[in-house]
């Protein structure tokens, strides 16, 4: 099944269950649908579709999960972490092939798959990273990786923006990344659930139509299971907590600017279209407009 959360004329969401090209919404959210092991979503599944159904052009498209109680980024691809870390001067550092890291960042930040997204304030920098997240469905704890997988509603395709200049200067004081990632991240355009998702599904993005990054989601190093068995490690894991993938190999414009030169894969500026595609998952395709100017900290003295 997929599902989106949508917004009617007046500003309510609810749920949305996809067949074909219409959308069948329930009478509840889709946070509100998660929390068991999936029977309130093949419930609600049932009851929409006895319905009419809607054109999705007539409604607007949310992130499927539009606040969710937390948004943990890992960096699992190996390829990924191998090529961003030798374009910052680095080594992977043994410690990633024994455990996984991630960071925690911003929900109020989430924007729905064709938001526009302004670049952060002060970058010139800015690119996009292509990636899957998986959705918690139900709350858990110190959770084995084969517990975790039972604990997946669905998957979604990821986009966490980042300024790279900005992220590069502020993991310097050892904290972060925050303020370089901090402005946009989009997601959706549905939810798909775990059964439909195909193991092998093909990562690609393009900017302004010409094809920049190509993965296969298969080429995980850390599962998700293991991911959310990490992040449940002495606390918990709730419904509607978004579990990121980190970056496919290839899928951002650091990675591709280092072996192929910042000329041939220049970063982003405002009037940019990106697209993000990913098998089963359908596509992120976004417009990047104009970030608002830095505002001082301080004022400057003569």
């Amino acid at each position: 099944m997929r599902w989106s959360t949508c917004a009617d004329a007046d500003g309510t969401e609810r749920a949305a269950v996809w067949r074909d090209d219409r959308l069948y919404p329930t009478r509840t959210t889709l946070i509100e649908l998660l929390g068991d092991d999936g029977t309130r979503l093949r419930s609600a599944a049932e009851a929409a579709l006895r319905g009419p159904g809607v054109d999705p052009a007539t409604v607007t498209l949310l992130p499927p999960i539009p606040r969710p109680p937390s948004v943990r980024d890992f960096m699992a691809f190996e390829e990924h972490v191998v090529t961003a870390s030798a374009a910052i001067g680095l080594t992977v550092d043994p410690l990633w092939y024994r455990q996984p890291v991630f960071y925690f960042t911003n929900p109020a930040a989430l924007r729905g798959a064709n938001d526009t997204v302004p670049i952060s304030p002060g970058s010139t920098m800015f690119d996009y990273e292509l990636e899957v997240a998986a959705v918690v469905g139900r709350e858990g704890a110190d959770l084995s990786p084969a517990e975790a997988v039972e604990h997946i509603a669905g998957y979604l395709i990821f986009c966490d923006w980042s300024a790279r200049d900005l992220q590069g200067e502020e993991m310097k004081l050892n904290l972060g990344p925050a303020k370089g990632k901090d402005s946009a991240s989009s997601c959706g355009p549905w939810m798909l659930t775990p059964d439909e998702l195909p193991a092998a599904a093909a990562m690609t993005a393009s900017v302004n139509g010409k094809p920049y990054s190509s993965g296969s989601l298969d080429t995980l190093h850390w599962s998700f299971g293991e991911m959310i068995a990490y992040a449940s490690r002495g606390t918990r894991v709730l419904p509607g907590d978004l579990i990121g993938s980190g970056t496919v190999g290839t899928g951002c414009i650091l990675e591709l600017s280092r072996v192929h030169g910042a000329d041939a894969y220049p970063y982003l500026s405002p009037g940019d279209r990106v697209r993000l595609e990913v098998d089963g998952l359908g596509a992120i395709d976004v417009r990047i407009t104009a970030g608002v100017p830095v505002r001082p900290l301080r004022e400057e003295h003569a």
